[in-house]
């Protein structure tokens, strides 16, 4: 899970519901670097008080490398329909210990357990599931 103060339309205000990206976002330099692989699910979280919650969902494309302003990983995401909130994944009794709730100012990228990205899956829009599965 990546995050960011920022969401879809603002990385890119062209991003339409349902259009993929592939993006290079910024990471801290820690030992999950190490552990992140190409193909590897992956969803974009966005934090603060506007919508906060899993606004796009897709894969690891790349290995982590160095960017311009430091660590980087590149990722094709496509923008949900709309946002996974995070008051919906705090009510569920499968996501609510999710690293990125219990934790938000924590390392990014940040994980979940196969339940919690189980349960982020259940709470997408109708229909927007696509090629994603738990």
């Amino acid at each position: 899970m990546l995050k960011s103060t920022r969401p879809p339309e603002l990385i890119d205000p062209t991003w339409p519901a349902g259009g993929a990206r592939e993006l290079d976002r910024c990471v801290r330099r820690s030992y999950r670097l190490a552990l992140v692989r190409p193909g590897q699910p992956c969803l974009l979280w966005v934090s603060g008080r506007t919508e906060p919650g899993v606004h796009a969902l897709g894969e690891v494309t790349g290995e982590a490398g160095e960017g311009a302003g430091g660590p980087a990983l590149t990722v094709r995401l496509t923008r949900l329909p709309s946002p996974v909130a995070r008051a919906d994944l705090l009510a569920d009794p499968a996501a609510r210990d999710a690293e990125v709730l219990r934790m938000p100012a924590g390392s990014n990228p940040s994980w979940l357990t196969g339940d919690q990205y189980a349960a982020v899956l259940a709470h997408l829009p109708a229909g927007a599931l696509g090629p994603w599965r738990a």
